[in-house]
């Protein structure tokens, strides 16, 4: 089999003389250059990405994998979203970095690939950008942290810092408590282990089957993690072999696989923009009502924060992610093929679970019915979503009035407000967060409550945005609200004391307002300015496309193949 990598190396004349000995100045003896398959390491390491600070080390373990099976691994890096630190959010980025992998995937000598990801947008960056070129890859995940440990208890990246900061806020906690605490929760490498986007989007991976089985759970510290990615690095070179690409992977049966998966482990709300962004690249028809139909009815079974009280550690031991896709049974399609070669359900024929109160059965699940709600109505002519089991089941049902907010700055200026004129059945609303409105369509759909309601004892509110929010939080939160309030959708019509009717059941989203006033207020409004007129801001701001088609760039949607550039000398 010809390789790609020999329109690079395998030439005898000006530029294979130029690409092998340019390579030769880091001590690669000739056989390298033999037409084996040379493997890409793409990494996302970066000490301002937390999350994946442990990936040099994770790659040296699959360069030993790649050597082992006559493969010729090279190492790259690409642009590195850390959740923890980047504003105004990662997701602005996500489709930045899927270009810099497609890219770097092009323009250079690779046949297959290993993909290192980890912190949340890390994940489906380098997904959509591999799917754009089609290439065999596998993605190995960094795992999650160890539990975090204060005063005796187990606490969870994400979930309890939005609690503690509640409780900081109502005075049932003290400043010196929160600062301790600060030093207690993340203990180790890896990502957030809570069910938030990082677990959820690992989790993805191996439900996809673009992962090896039991990828999603193995904490990062674990040496399992690194003989993993050992086995990884062999296998990606088989793959190579056999011309086993992405697209044959990421089927329409994989799609559907993740998002049951998505319901039976929690998982965020993210993983919704996310798949859809990445089938979008691998030509997959897949759209936001798919969500609603194919993961309705699929029960909660995995009991971990944010919907329910252990972390990840404890579900790898329970036995992971196998367990859960062998209890689902036939609501998997169990041929579906993985990059090992086999199926997904031969991969979890023999799964076991050792902890029944981690992962539920079908038949006693922690949540009836898990999965993602996608909504409709005038307030969302093209859909919102809502996590029921992160919700409140009082409020899943509700009619209230709605308290506005039309930026973050002004809900943070105003929320902690004692006259703020608010109260339990009131509907939070905030506006101008989605893709175009941040931009990025940031984590801060789970406002914050009112402290004078938390003094009281309220725990949850209804909470309607076009944001997004972190899959470790919680709550009865409405999100994803399309089109959003900057593009011009209800949401920016919405005004003070309007009243607003969810039906989770009924999958409904009703702003009761009369069209004629709605029409009138259209009429007035006038759109943000553009957050920039230059550079990627401005790029991402005149092409992103709307929550319900994954906030994808649209000249991104589509692959474009990896032919072989024209010659660079």
């Amino acid at each position: 089999m010809k390789r790609r990598s020999s329109a690079w190396f395998g030439p005898k004349d000006k530029g294979g003389f130029i690409h092998r000995s340019w390579m030769k100045n880091q001590g690669r003896p000739d056989h390298l250059f033999d037409g084996r398959p040379v493997i890409g390491i793409c990494n996302t390491w970066s000490e301002l990405t937390p999350c994946n600070t442990h990936f040099r080390a994770l790659a040296e373990h699959v360069k030993r994998g790649v050597y082992e099976a006559g493969g010729f691994p090279l190492e790259f890096p690409v642009m590195s979203l850390g959740e923890t630190l980047m504003r105004p959010t990662a997701m602005l980025f996500r489709n930045l970095v899927s270009m810099d992998v497609e890219e770097s995937i092009r323009a250079n000598p690779l046949d297959g690939l290993i993909l290192l990801a980890g912190c949340d947008k890390t994940t489906p960056a380098l997904l959509m950008g591999a799917a754009s070129c089609d290439l065999p890859a596998i993605m190995v995940s960094g795992g999650p942290m160890l539990n975090g440990k204060f005063r005796g208890q187990d606490i969870g990246s994400g979930t309890d810092v939005w609690r503690f900061s509640e409780d900081v806020r109502s005075g049932a906690m003290s400043e010196c408590e929160f600062l301790e605490a600060e030093g207690c929760m993340n203990r180790s490498a890896g990502h957030c282990m809570t069910m938030g986007t990082a677990s959820t989007m690992a989790s993805v991976v191996e439900a996809l089957g673009v992962g090896l089985p039991t990828n999603a759970a193995i904490p990062a510290v674990d040496a399992r993690r690194y003989s993993l990615a050992h086995t990884a690095g062999s296998r990606i070179v088989e793959m190579v072999n056999e011309d086993l690409r992405m697209s044959k992977v990421l089927t329409r049966a994989a799609f559907e696989n993740a998002i049951r998966v998505v319901g039976a482990i929690g998982g965020s709300t993210n993983a919704v923009i996310h798949l859809l962004a990445l089938a979008g690249r691998i030509g997959v028809d897949l759209t936001l009502d798919d969500w609603d139909r194919v993961g309705r009815g699929v029960p909660c079974l995995v009991n971990l924060m944010p919907s329910g009280k252990y972390l990840m550690e404890d579900f790898y031991y329970a036995g992971g992610l196998p367990a859960v896709i062998r209890d689902l049974g036939n609501l998997i399609h169990r041929d579906a093929l993985t990059v090992n070669g086999k199926t997904i359900g031969e991969n979890v024929a023999d799964a076991l679970c050792h902890n029944r109160d981690v992962i539920r059965t079908v038949n006693e699940p922690l949540v009836k019915e898990g999965g993602i709600a996608v909504l409709r109505g005038n307030l969302c002519p093209n859909g919102a979503v809502i996590k029921p089991s992160a919700a409140t089941a009082e409020l899943m049902q509700h009619r209230g009035r709605a308290v506005v907010f039309e930026t973050i700055e002004e809900l943070n200026s105003h929320i902690d407000n004692p006259d703020l004129d608010i109260d339990e059945t009131c509907v939070m609303v905030l506006k101008n967060c989605g893709p175009r409105g941040y931009p990025g369509m940031a984590e801060v759909g789970n406002m914050p409550l009112p402290p004078k309601l938390l003094q009281r004892g309220i725990k949850d509110m209804v909470r309607i945005s076009d944001a997004r929010m972190s899959g470790t939080a919680y709550g009865t939160v409405v999100l994803h609200v399309a089109p959003e309030a900057a593009a011009g959708g209800v949401l920016a019509l919405v005004k003070e004391g309007d009243m607003i009717e969810l039906d989770v059941a009924g999958r409904r989203l009703h702003l009761d307002v009369a069209e004629a006033e709605l029409e009138r207020r259209r009429a007035a409004w006038q759109p943000p300015a553009p957050p920039s007129n230059r550079g990627y801001y401005k790029l991402y701001y005149d092409h992103v496309t709307q929550a319900d088609k994954g906030a994808d760039l649209d000249f991104l949607v589509g692959g474009s193949g990896v032919d072989v550039p024209r010659e660079s000398h």
